[in-house]
């Protein structure tokens, strides 16, 4: 470790060593740490609409601050660790992004219900420290939020401002050279103003010998009560990252998922350049919040939000063991070719969402009408670089580093200015304990591919149609049919551009959320499924030798049942579970994938984790959590033409926990994933491209609240 992190160590040891001593005055009957709204509540909203959680005919999952905060997770990947339906960290741990599947699909982030700057990847990588909380919505919710996948999205909200002064500092040390502080201060600056400030500076290795990493992250918000009826929230980020000589994975798949003469390849090896190899990007965003409530109880909404994403990316990757004789067999199993490859990204995004909410009554039936028009401008700029000319190889087993490597100049291969219209009319009717939902949206898609000088239109309809009936005791049945699409990128063989995809789903649920007392809340959610994507490329069948032109009679069906449960008692035990059963294949297609699953999409899924404090006597402010995660094998890849043989990611066990104390306004945590240090591949998709998953890790953090 460093100097620094020694020091930051040291602190932290200081104050745990000095906590007992707090403990022991206080008062037997006070409850110590508090976590109100670990468990959402049915009433609170997990969409733009306002919609209560309990009663929206979709899977959804709802990450709370507290949450957050209690488990001491740090991003996306890990929130999704006890939740249905989703697998994080598909290629071990990223430093740069996280990645996620959804019902079979990668779903694309939102953040603060606008989607954001979104590349090659459809994470933004932005640091789960500025949340207010994490909002999983499964199946298709194109109704609401336009193009998307059918698998679904992540929206990120923001932390807000409050009039109550508040906030806390932090500092946090690991192992792999991890140290961070980290502040967040909020109150009132007058009695209609409100402000707050979020930020954090990291510095740290990771699992792969010789990478450094740093981090600024810095978010700043202020409200305006301007009125009882008007509220203006003004919302900013800026993120600053850099990541330096991780070579990313890119392993031979013997030494990894199969075994290897000179044993197993270490898990930090590194087949990058440590002296060459970066990543570095710039992240940041502005927009508002503004409600303003009419008379009659019709309520205007606006969001606006600019966001900006610019990365370059040079790096040496791993290529798989020398073979020179060609003859399918690796000259030592330990000698690795390797290639050099350049990146650079420029994603512009700017969205506005204008809708009016109220409500009226036909007869008996009483209505929750929201009526909204979106618009969003998309700008894509993409260049890339790939050699392996003059790449020296590397001894996987006793890695040289120091190499003297040329940057190699990008060439633009996308450029796509996108800009999408949606027209969207909501109606959740209700008739004494019946809820009627139908959501329908159009939209109107303009597509210019600069560099291919192709523009296209495109324009759907989409809907979500749902019924539920909530019963008094807290349980609500429920079925919907909803539909998404997303634009294809490319043209058939005739220059004539791709329809877009689509995608149905039928969904029937239960919710179950009764009233237990102040002091106890519980959310048990269960869902059946079946999902159909149409339109999905395949090869043509009229491809003569060389050619790769594609048409869209591909089909995929994924099928599912899936249960959650979050729960918060008396303050003190905290419980999350999750079970995933999923069938995924590809139904139709003209290439070796038919009849085969979706990568990363085990068919066997559970987690669970609990968490006790304890909240009276000399121990009060104690507590521990321990958590088991099990994921069945999966597929690594589709076969297809390059790849036909299918790799197999293997089924792992892995435990996670954490020890914490919180005295008054003082919390010190010791927080662990992966504790037995198992050793597994997380993801391997072809002979030369296999990705560990993260070993042990361990956090101990000093955080003061005030």
């Amino acid at each position: 470790m460093t100097l620094r992190s020694l020091c930051l160590a040291a602190t932290a040891i200081g104050a745990v060593a000095a906590a007992p001593a707090f403990a022991q005055t206080a008062d037997e009957d006070v409850i110590i740490v508090t976590a109100p709204d670990y468990v959402p509540l049915g009433s609170e909203a997990a969409n733009k609409t306002g919609m209560p959680l309990i009663e929206t005919p979709q899977s959804v999952s709802l990450i709370s601050r507290d949450q957050i905060d209690l488990l001491d997770w740090n991003n996306l990947s890990q929130t999704v660790r006890y939740v249905a339906g989703v697998t994080g960290e598909n290629y071990g741990p990223d430093m740069r992004v996280d990645w996620l599947t959804m019902r079979g699909f990668e779903p694309v982030q939102f953040l603060d219900g606008t989607r954001g700057s979104i590349g090659s990847i459809a994470n933004t990588g932005l640091d789960l420290y500025g949340a207010e909380d994490v909002r999983i919505l499964r199946g298709p919710s194109a109704a609401l939020y336009g193009l998307t996948p059918p698998g679904g999205l992540v929206d990120i909200v923001s932390r807000r401002p409050r009039e109550e002064f508040g906030g806390e500092v932090g500092v946090e040390v690991g192992n792999q050279d991890l140290w961070q502080i980290n502040g967040d201060v909020t109150g009132a600056l007058s009695d209609t103003v409100s402000a707050r400030l979020t930020g954090l500076y990291r510095e740290g290795g990771s699992q792969t010998r010789g990478v450094d990493t740093d981090r600024t992250y810095i978010a700043p918000a202020l409200t305006w009560q301007a009125s009882p009826r008007t509220t203006l929230t003004l919302l900013a980020y800026y993120q600053d990252d850099g990541i330096y000589g991780d070579g990313m994975g890119f392993f031979p798949s013997q030494g990894t998922l199969t075994p290897n003469p000179n044993g197993p390849i270490p898990v930090d090896a590194n087949l990058g350049e440590t002296r060459y190899n970066r990543f570095e990007r710039e992240h940041y965003g502005a927009g508002y919040e503004f409600s303003h409530e009419f008379d009659g109880g019709i309520t205007l909404t606006q969001n606006l939000k600019y966001t900006d994403l610019e990365s370059i990316q040079r790096g040496i990757g791993g290529n798989g063991f020398v073979d020179a004789d060609f003859d399918g067999t690796p000259d030592d199993y330990r000698t690795v070719s390797r290639y050099s490859f350049s990146f650079d990204e420029d994603v512009d995004t700017l969205s506005v969402d204008t809708r009016l909410a109220g409500t009226f009554t036909t007869g008996a039936i009483g209505h929750d009408l929201t009526g909204g028009l979106d618009w969003r401008e998309y700008d894509y700029i993409g260049a890339s670089a790939f050699s392996f000319a003059g790449i020296p190889t590397i001894d996987i087993y006793n890695p040289v580093y120091g190499h003297t490597i040329a940057d190699l100049p990008t060439a633009p291969f996308d450029s796509t200015l996108q800009q999408q219209t949606g027209l969207y009319l909501v109606d959740q009717a209700r008739l004494d304990n019946w809820i009627a939902t139908l959501t329908l949206r159009h939209d109107w898609v303009k597509t210019e591919q600069r560099l291919a000088g192709i523009d296209h239109d495109d324009d759907d309809t989409s809907w979500t149609a749902g019924l539920a009936y909530r019963f008094d005791n807290g349980l609500v049945p429920y079925v919907s049919w909803a539909s998404s699409f997303q634009p294809a990128a490319g043209s058939d063989r005739n220059g004539v551009a791709f329809d877009p995809t689509r995608g149905e789903q039928v969904e029937a649920g239960v919710k179950y959320q009764p009233d237990l007392g102040p002091d106890t809340r519980v959310l048990a959610t269960a869902a059946v499924y079946r999902l159909v994507q149409d339109n999905v490329l395949t090869p043509d069948p009229q491809n003569a030798a060389g050619e790769s032109f594609q048409v869209q009679t591909g089909e995929v069906e994924v099928s599912g049942f899936e249960v959650e449960f979050v729960g918060r008692f008396r303050e003190r035990l905290s419980l999350n579970a999750a079970l995933t059963w999923t069938d995924s294949e590809v139904t139709r297609s003209n290439g070796p994938d038919l009849g085969a699953e979706l990568p990363v999409v085990p068919g066997f899924q559970a987690s669970a984790l609990a968490d006790y404090t304890i909240q009276e006597g000399r121990l009060a402010g104690l507590g521990a959590s321990l958590g088991v995660r099990y994921m069945a094998e999966s597929a690594g890849n589709l076969p297809s033409a390059w790849t036909p043989e299918v790799y197999t990611n293997p089924s792992v066990t892995l435990f996670d926990g954490s020890v914490h104390y919180d005295y008054v306004d003082w919390r010190v945590a010791v927080s662990g994933s992966n504790l037995f240090d198992e050793t597994y591949v997380a993801r391997c998709y072809s002979a030369v491209n296999c990705f560990y998953g993260a070993p042990r890790t361990v956090r101990a953090s000093v955080t003061r609240r005030f």
